[in-house]
């Protein structure tokens, strides 16, 4: 194991280093360097707060894995589609952008909602269904 930890730690040292070396390469690295900044601020200051007050929140869900999977498909297809709807401009190639990405972004999320909804709905309905029918059963006593 710690020799897959050595080669791990050297492989990203090599990409900080490449990283680096191709920063340092760029006329003005000052805007890229804004842009990495940025990004650590946006990372630390506002997504990992939000994401720790969700599973804080989700904790408390008596369906939680369901939820859990519910938002991780969210957070997936938010991630996707964000790039391409905060983009300024119009995009350079027409058929990037042929739809109303931002309606459509939010009628997916409606509707993986909606199947964790009819889900945990589905599940609910069907362990009080054996919760009953196993009560009725015993109810009945043993067969002679």
């Amino acid at each position: 194991m710690k020799g897959v930890r050595l080669l791990l730690g050297g492989a990203g040292l090599l990409l900080i280093a490449i990283g680096g070396r191709l920063l340092a390469d760029l006329p003005d690295p000052f805007d890229v360097l804004v842009w990495m900044g940025g990004a650590l601020v946006l990372h630390d200051g506002i997504i990992a707060p939000l994401v720790l007050a969700a599973g804080l929140a989700v904790a408390a869900v008596p369906a939680r894995g369901l939820v859990r999977g519910a938002l991780l498909t969210a957070g997936a297809l938010v991630l996707v589609t964000l790039p391409l709807l905060l983009r300024p401009g119009t995009p350079p190639n027409p058929s990037a952008l042929p739809l109303p990405y931002g309606r459509n972004l939010l009628l997916v999320l409606v509707a993986v909602a909606v199947a964790a909804g009819v889900t945990a709905v589905a599940g609910r309905w069907r362990r009080s269904r054996s919760r009953t029918s196993g009560a009725a059963a015993r109810a009945d006593g043993p067969a002679e």
